[in-house]
């Protein structure tokens, strides 16, 4: 398989009071994705934004050629999944603990016309994918606990991601079928080599990438983006 490395900013770090800027500002200094997180008080323990913020950033996310990566911290988690696909999302990942029947909803998603994912909390186990792995189409670790940004990296989560590329890999042979491992959590410049090199392709990154921002770059995270890619070269 290709060695394509993607990283997805997570726009719950983003100045919400200029929304738009950032997004076309984060792509541009060479990002790939919009991580738009979904939290319902409930499932987690806190409250984000919804399928009105998603539609609102559409066309800007598309046009300046990121995709949507839609994460569902919500329980139950097919009465949204609609809404999101409606709003302009691209990918949509949820939960295994969130839905009664994971296969229908996974079905669902891409019914919905979106690429489908299972995410998995830093303690929740891979055998969730046991018998799904043909309607996966990318599979995300969690490696903090959901609900909050700014935590730290765990370090299991780097055993965790080769047993999950394991499974990636022999799926690929047997089928052809390429499937992104993400992981999202404590991602920055000083780790993300190793989170790659333990089989993470895609990396969800939020309050390094946001937090980091000049005013002297172009672009504004021109900088870290560097950062993280220069490391990525490195694996």
């Amino acid at each position: 398989m290709d060695k394509i490395f993607r990283i997805a900013p997570s726009i719950l770090s983003a100045n919400f009071a200029k929304l738009g800027q950032e997004i076309e500002n984060v792509i541009k200094s060479g990002t790939d994705m919009v991580h738009f997180d979904v939290m319902d008080n409930h499932y987690v323990p806190n409250l984000t934004i919804g399928p009105l913020v998603c539609d609102a950033i559409r066309d800007l996310s598309h046009n300046v050629g990121a995709l949507i990566d839609v994460h569902l911290m919500v329980k139950p988690v097919d009465r949204i999944i609609p809404d999101f696909a409606k709003a302009g999302a691209d990918i949509i990942t949820f939960h295994p603990e969130a839905s009664d029947h994971i296969d229908r909803s996974l079905a669902l998603v891409r019914d919905s016309g979106c690429k489908s994912g299972l995410v998995f909390n830093p303690a929740t186990p891979l055998h969730y994918l046991d018998h799904v792995m043909d309607k996966v189409d990318m599979i995300l670790l969690m490696s903090v606990n959901p609900g909050f940004g700014g935590q730290k990296f765990i370090p299991a989560t780097l055993d965790k991601l080769k047993q999950a590329r394991a499974r990636i890999d022999a799926y690929y042979e047997q089928t052809g079928r390429q499937i992104w491992l993400e992981v999202d959590g404590g991602v920055n410049a000083n780790n993300i080599a190793d989170i790659a090199k333990a089989g993470a392709d895609t990396f969800v990154a939020g309050s390094a990438v946001f937090g980091a921002g000049k005013d002297t770059d172009p672009n504004r995270y021109d900088t870290i983006v560097g950062q993280l890619r220069a490391a990525l070269a490195t694996v």
